[in-house]
C-alpha cells in the first residue's frame, strides 16, 4: 500500500501544529525491530498494561493470541495506547508463530532459563513471546523458540507479573537498540502511511474529511 502524501496534507491540515510535530517525533522513534506476542493472558489488565509498556518504549507492533481467552483491551488501563499501536489479533498459537518466523526469531520469555536479560542480543529482529500468569508460554511456543531470555531475579519471589516482566525487558533492549547503530526505525514508507493513520485516528470527523477530499480530485 502506497501512502496518499495529498491526502495527507490535507488530513493533517487539520491539525494543530504541535500536534503534528508530537505525531512526527513520536513515529521517529517507533520501531518494528523488536515485537511482543501475548498467550492467552488471563487477566485482561495484564494485556491492557502491557500494550501500555509497548506504546511508551516505542513498539508499533503487538501480536494477541486469542486461542482461550477472547477480550476486550481495557481502554482505561491502556490509557489510549490501543489507538497508536497496531494490534495483531489470532486465535491460535501456531498462525502466530507462522507469522512471526517470515521475520523475527522466536525468544519465549522464562523466570528459570534462558540468556540473561543484560546478555540479550538485540542485533538481529526479534518477538518476545509473555505467556499466561498462571503456566506461563505453551509447549507449543517453548518449543519453536529460537532461544529463551529471563530476568536475573534474587529474592524468594521466582516471577513477576507479566506486565511489568514486558516493561523490564522492552525498557532494556530499546535502550540498547537506541544507543546502537542498528537500522531499527521504520521506514519512511511506513512512517507516512503510519502518519496517515495516526491522523484520521485524531480527527472525529475524519470519514466526512476524507470524503470531501475525494470528491475534490
Amino acid at each position: 500500500m502506497e501512502p496518499n502524501l495529498k491526502l495527507l496534507e490535507y488530513l493533517e491540515s487539520f491539525l494543530t501544529p504541535r500536534r503534528k510535530e508530537l505525531f512526527r517525533q513520536v513515529i521517529d522513534e517507533r520501531t518494528n525491530h523488536f515485537t511482543v506476542a501475548m498467550q492467552d493472558v488471563y487477566q485482561l489488565h495484564n494485556t491492557s498494561a502491557v500494550i501500555r509498556s509497548c506504546d511508551v518504549f516505542g513498539i508499533q507492533n503487538i501480536h494477541v493470541v486469542e486461542e482461550v481467552n477472547i477480550k476486550n483491551i481495557d481502554r482505561e488501563i491502556a490509557m489510549g495506547a490501543q489507538k497508536w499501536v497496531d494490534i495483531n489479533r489470532y486465535t491460535s498459537t501456531q498462525e502466530c508463530l507462522q507469522e512471526l518466523k517470515k521475520n523475527y526469531r522466536i525468544v519465549a520469555t522464562s523466570p528459570h532459563q534462558g540468556v540473561p536479560l543484560q546478555d540479550f542480543d538485540i542485533s538481529q529482529p526479534a518477538a518476545l513471546f509473555f505467556g499466561t500468569e498462571t503456566n506461563g508460554l505453551s509447549e507449543e511456543v517453548l518449543q519453536d523458540a529460537d532461544e529463551f531470555v529471563q530476568i536475573p531475579m534474587f529474592g524468594f519471589t521466582e516471577s513477576l507479573n507479566i506486565s511489568v516482566s514486558a516493561a523490564i525487558i522492552l525498557q532494556e533492549i530499546t535502550a540498547r537498540m537506541r544507543r546502537s547503530d542498528l537500522s531499527w526505525e521504520l521506514s519512511e514508507k511506513e512512517k507516512l502511511l503510519k502518519r496517515l493513520d495516526w491522523a484520521q485516528k485524531n480527527l472525529k470527523n475524519a470519514r466526512e474529511i476524507i470524503e470531501r477530499f475525494q470528491a475534490s480530485h
